[in-house]
């Protein structure tokens, strides 16, 4: 007689996520889905399945899905250059020479550097770095990716001068007698993108495997990964080899939409370890890089009010967009300003009116900065705020700088938007910030920045609880990716997709979030992650 389960899971203080049975202690597993959920023994007993693991009364939960990576970035910020710690210009510097000394004169990729770490606030220039790389291509992002520093070997590559034009979208930051300084920003940024060597497919099998163990490690079972086309073959190989251990929903560049088109992708697109149908466009850039489109200038420079997109400005979104929503493919749009979002509401309000309706579910990456009326229209138009509460403790630090108090009211503002039954999906916009969700519910629940300076929370109003974070961490992000009856609860049925902690979340005060770790991760009903306490059921296996 064949075994009833694949894998018995025992003696778990398991909160699954349904409402209608939301606690259990054994789940029982076959052909990578749930089979059993009970609060007693299975009716089989544990003899019929092949393997069971004790969790030793340990707390457990669906699996944490990110609605906003970028996984091959990510995988490739594992082992750049990271001037994320440099306390000042002189740090700044020396790290970048000492990493050239063993590097040599390949292009020295990485960064993650944050000016605003430093006393004086100033953006770094090619003057730092030009003395350790003469004849080194550097290309260093600042953290959130919306501008770069290079020296002047890559100024030169480029072609960029004193009279090169800003792009659409972009701008070349320049000195007091109009000579670039070194920093891009936004658009300018990919007159240097396109010289960087495109890595071989062994490189990115390697590189993702990096971020895929990453990810494991910190119960992350499903990605919304912001891709590119090579990216996606990297994924498809990976699985084709059986060495996916994350489950995969690419949102792919809007510009490329007609290719998505040709091939009869629509949203839902693909199986249950990598899906299709979504599309990525910028609206605008950073707060922190002074280019998120605002009504108002930004109250540390009155004559900035960010940048549109240059697709936003060319018209080119919009026509995109709508062709792409009349051929069922999902919309994910970059906003972070307020005038960014308005506008971005106004294109979906559009497409609405103009094309036929189907179970569209529109996104916006990021929403960070709303004005008080669009609530109601995000609401109203059904949109899903895929939004990172890390950025929220980090960018609270000096946010105020910039936006004021008054703009700050509505600023990451996720109670307000659930207050509103907006669908708000937890991500990380790794390695914008870091891949750990603990991290992020952390940030919801306490809202306490990264200095210290904010004990009770920035802007505590908006801070939400336990639940409603963990809520938005899984089944939201099904949701937003059209996959809420597979996963993001634990249900008979559903993928075997789980995470188990050390600590039972509900049962610590937030401030203590930061303690937890993950025990084991299970992805389709394998052990694709197990710390020391349960190393014995470790396999590494995939799909």
């Amino acid at each position: 007689m064949p075994l009833t389960f694949d894998i018995l899971f025992k003696n778990g203080n398991f909160w699954t996520g349904d409402p209608q049975n939301p606690s259990a202690n054994y789940i029982a597993c076959k052909d990578g889905r749930i089979v059993s959920i009970s609060k007693e023994k299975t009716s089989s007993g544990e003899n019929e399945a092949k393997k069971v693991i004790d969790l030793r009364g340990h707390f457990a939960m669906p699996g944490f899905i990110d609605s906003h990576v970028h996984l091959m970035m990510g995988g490739a910020s594992l082992h750049e250059i990271d001037l994320r710690s440099a306390k000042d210009e002189r740090e700044f510097a020396e790290k970048v020479g000492n990493y050239t000394k063993s590097h040599g004169t390949k292009w020295i990729t990485g960064g993650n550097w944050d000016h605003e770490n430093w006393e004086n606030k100033r953006l770094p220039t090619k003057e730092l770095i030009d003395k350790f790389t003469p004849s080194t291509p550097v290309f260093l992002n600042r953290y959130d990716t919306h501008m770069a520093l290079v020296n002047s070997y890559v100024l030169r590559l480029a072609g960029i001068n004193k009279g090169t034009p800003d792009p659409p979208g972009g701008v070349i930051v320049r000195d007091e007698h109009g000579e670039p300084t070194g920093i891009l920003k936004d658009a300018a940024r990919e007159i240097v993108v396109r010289l960087v060597p495109e890595p071989s497919l062994e490189d990115r099998i390697d590189t993702t495997k990096a971020a895929l163990k990453h990810a494991n490690k910190l119960g992350v079972t499903s990605v919304h990964d912001i891709s590119l086309s090579q990216d996606l073959k990297t994924y498809e190989e990976l699985r084709r080899r059986g060495e996916l251990t994350a489950r995969i929903y690419s949102i792919l560049p809007i510009a490329e939409y007609r290719n998505l088109v040709s091939d009869g992708i629509k949203v839902g697109s693909g199986d249950e370890w990598i899906k299709t149908g979504a599309l990525k466009a910028f609206a605008d850039g950073s707060l922190g890089s002074g280019t998120a489109w605002l009504f108002e200038p930004y109250d540390d420079d009155k004559t900035n009010h960010g940048i549109a997109s240059d697709v936003m400005v060319s018209g080119e979104l919009e026509k995109w967009a709508i062709d792409a929503d009349r051929n069922h493919l999902q919309l994910a749009i970059h906003a972070i300003g307020d005038k960014a979002v308005s506008r971005v509401l106004n294109l979906f309000e559009k497409i609405q009116e103009e094309n036929p309706p189907w179970e569209r579910r529109f996104r916006i990456e990021h929403a960070q900065h709303v004005r008080d009326e669009d609530f109601a229209r995000i609401k109203k138009l059904n949109v899903i705020a895929s939004v990172q509460p890390y950025h929220c403790i980090d960018d609270g630090r000096w946010a105020l700088e910039k936006i004021g108090e008054h703009r700050a009211k509505t600023t990451y503002a996720f109670k307000r938007m659930l207050d509103e039954n907006v669908a708000v999906a937890f991500g990380t916009d790794w390695p914008v910030a870091p891949l750990d969700p603990l991290e992020g519910i952390y940030a919801a629940v306490t809202r306490t920045t990264l200095d210290g300076k904010n004990p009770s929370g920035w802007v505590p109003e908006q801070k939400i609880s336990i639940e409603q974070a963990l809520k938005a961490y899984t089944q939201s992000s099904t949701f937003a990716s059209f996959e809420e009856y597979e996963k993001g609860t634990l249900e008979v049925g559903k993928l075997a997709d789980m995470v188990v902690l050390s600590i039972n979340p509900f049962e610590v005060k937030p401030a203590e979030l930061k303690h937890v770790k993950v025990l084991l991760t299970i992805v389709g009903g394998k052990v694709v992650f197990a710390d020391k306490e349960f190393a014995e059921h470790y396999e590494p296996t995939a799909v």
